[in-house]
């Protein structure tokens, strides 16, 4: 059975489906088995929901092939500023995709990172940020972040001499991390108050490997983190990123790929509690797709959004599924 039929035997209703949304976080990318480009996008995107806008986020995707080392992954703004282009056409359809483009530079370059930052930002006006992922961890059954981080990256003296060549750009840091490296963002965030720091997948609670069967006490010490970060008004939380097999709920497993019900069921705890503490105006609804597409479909993920949303009022859910997302990316703004 294909990855398609797989996801088409569960079909739902569209919940809400005038809700205009920004979708904050996706990606695009070809390898010899996985493939998302135009048409995948174009088929998630007109699924039922009223994407509006979109913004891309790094994941490695066509860096260039030659060139000085430090400057290939401005081929990856290049590669996502065409797609933009094509959006911005009209021709294919209302959604602006790829509104606003999220890459990569390394920070441990420190301030000579400048020069890469003002490449991207050449290459794209519609440039707005960089994640450098961070996720580490010394297990084996755990595989760390594409960008082969070390342990306590966001400590090192260097890599925030290049985070503040962010700050004088007036450009975003996505963080993206493990459970147990919080604390890391919360002190990265308190060094750098006027940083704009967005939370990537609620810190990627890990239900893998030696965290099988932990679940609880980690949601446990996962809540006292995430209030504690929280507490830092530069950051802002990125709500989505939750199934994909490193958090352990399994879905991918399955016969049939999750419902909208079982998703709530499985993680809504996480996404209230994140809301609580940080606010709707800071907090944004996220697909993470195609990767979170391995335990359910793009309709099936945002209608599971809208369910655990149900009782908010209509500012707060124009905040969570658009408003938030539109700011801090500058969606339409470049």
């Amino acid at each position: 059975m294909t990855r398609h039929e797989w996801l088409a035997q569960v079909v739902e209703d569209i919940i809400e489906p005038d809700l205009p949304i920004c979708d904050p976080h996706h990606h695009l990318w070809e390898s010899a088995d996985n493939r998302y480009l135009l048409d995948e996008l174009l088929a998630d995107l007109n699924s039922g929901h009223n994407v509006v806008s979109t913004v891309y986020m790094e994941c490695g995707s066509m860096f260039r092939a030659d060139g000085p080392e430090a400057l290939k992954p401005v081929g990856e703004t290049e590669f996502v500023n065409g797609f933009a282009a094509m959006a911005a056409s009209g021709t294919y359809g209302a959604t602006r995709f790829c509104a606003s483009i999220v890459g990569f530079a390394d920070l441990t370059l420190g301030a000579a990172v400048g020069d890469v930052l003002d490449a991207h930002r050449a290459a794209s006006p519609r440039f707005v940020g960089i994640r450098h992922a961070s996720g580490w961890d010394r297990h084996d059954d755990v595989r760390n972040s594409h960008t082969a981080p070390p342990q306590a990256l966001l400590a090192d003296a260097t890599f925030r001499e290049g985070l503040r060549e962010l700050g004088r750009r007036d450009m975003t840091f996505d963080g993206w991390l493990y459970h147990h490296q919080i604390p890391e963002l919360t002190a990265l965030a308190q060094a750098f108050p006027d940083q704009t720091i967005i939370f990537d997948h609620f810190g990627g609670p890990l239900g893998i490997g030696p965290y099988v069967g932990q679940r609880q006490e980690i949601f446990e010490q996962w809540k006292k983190d995430v209030a504690e970060l929280a507490r830092c008004e530069n950051v802002v939380a990125k709500l989505g990123g939750l199934v994909m097999p490193i958090n352990g709920f399994d879905f991918h497993k399955a016969d049939k790929p999750a419902t909208s019900a079982q998703l709530v069921e499985a993680t809504a705890d996480y996404y209230l509690h994140m809301i609580e503490h940080f606010g709707p105006t800071r907090c944004m609804f996220e697909s993470n797709f195609p990767v979170d597409q391995q335990s359910c479909s793009y309709a099936v993920l945002w209608n599971s959004f809208k369910l655990i949303a149900a009782a908010f009022s209509t500012s707060e859910k124009a905040a969570l599924f658009h408003d938030t997302a539109a700011r801090v990316y500058r969606v339409g703004q470049n």
